[in-house]
């Protein structure tokens, strides 16, 4: 008995969401044309595959069996359809892109009215999350990340952009409010900016100027995970943020922040690209890589 390879795909879809209005979100398609698929491909097979009401989802033991084979077709298919366009050459298809908020974000989406108008055939989706994505697990083709080190990155090729530290920074205005600082807890009376999701309580990792850690905790008067807002909110005088000096350079330079503290600093972390492997790579991703490296290039050099 022949089987629809289209009911199999969405049966496998269903069953990797764990439910039909997943995966009809997924697909695009409406949640009825899933479950007559479904309903078609277990008549077909005379078996019951899901078992389901209101309130419940299982899959049966047969249709888990299914669903490996189903997962597997679709891994060939897919595989297939990278191995022609790699034939073709042409730059095609949907890459996704896992990149940190604020300025680097930023970057990459102005410039891309430019590099799709260059590559018409290029499906751009960009994932703007702090959240530390697993390429493979997430589907992600290329992250963008700031990290201290590279635990856990050893399967992945690393491209390097620059290396970062974290300093403190405030408006001329407020900076004058205070005296004499010797060290960051002279700067709580000036009201502190966190980098993150609010929290009642941050805890900053500092490096005096001998080189010695030591732990500042601060409650922020305003907190975001975009690093513009944070910078537009120390400019207005809301309280210190401790950014990347890249972040800062060019507000210190333009006078509307000035320094605090210029020799204590966050530990150093590496802004950098990363991605799967090189061999085999899709046309498509290699050019996203391409443009996503120069755009944050230009970013790091103008900051």
């Amino acid at each position: 008995m022949t089987t629809s390879f289209d009911d199999l795909y969405f049966y496998e879809a269903v069953v990797r969401n764990r439910g039909f209005s997943a995966a009809a979100r997924e697909l695009g398609v409406a949640k009825s044309v899933l479950s007559r698929r479904v309903r078609h491909l277990e008549e077909r097979l005379a078996v019951r595959l899901i078992e389901r009401s209101s309130s419940h989802f299982e899959v049966s033991e047969i249709g888990r069996d299914v669903f490996r084979h189903a997962h597997s077709a679709k891994l060939e298919l897919e595989e297939a359809g990278r191995a022609a366009a790699r034939l073709s050459g042409e730059p095609r298809g949907l890459v996704r892109v896992a990149i940190m908020p604020g300025g680097p974000a930023h970057a990459i989406s102005e410039g891309l009215p430019d590099f799709l108008e260059r590559h018409p055939r290029i499906r751009f989706q960009l994932i703007v999350s702090n959240r530390r994505s697993d390429l493979i697990e997430d589907r992600i083709d290329v992250a963008v990340r700031s990290r201290s080190d590279f635990a856990g990155e050893g399967d992945y090729v690393v491209k390097r952009l620059v290396s970062v530290r974290n300093g403190f920074v405030a408006s001329p205005a407020l900076a004058a409010r205070v005296g004499r600082i010797e060290g960051p807890a002279d700067l709580t009376p000036l009201g502190f900016l966190g980098n993150d999701e609010m929290h009642p309580e941050e805890m900053l990792t500092v490096l005096s100027p001998d080189g010695r850690e030591h732990k500042l905790r601060i409650e922020p008067r305003f907190a975001s995970n975009s690093l513009p807002l944070v910078i537009d909110a120390a400019i207005a005088g809301l309280g210190v943020a401790f950014v990347p000096d890249v972040v800062a350079k060019g507000p210190v330079a333009e006078s509307r922040l000035v320094r605090l503290l210029p020799d204590w600093h966050g530990p150093e972390s590496v802004f950098h690209i990363v991605f799967t492997s090189r061999r085999a790579m899709l046309p498509a991703v290699r050019v996203c890589i391409d443009f996503i490296f120069e755009r944050l290039k230009h970013l790091v050099a103008t900051a």
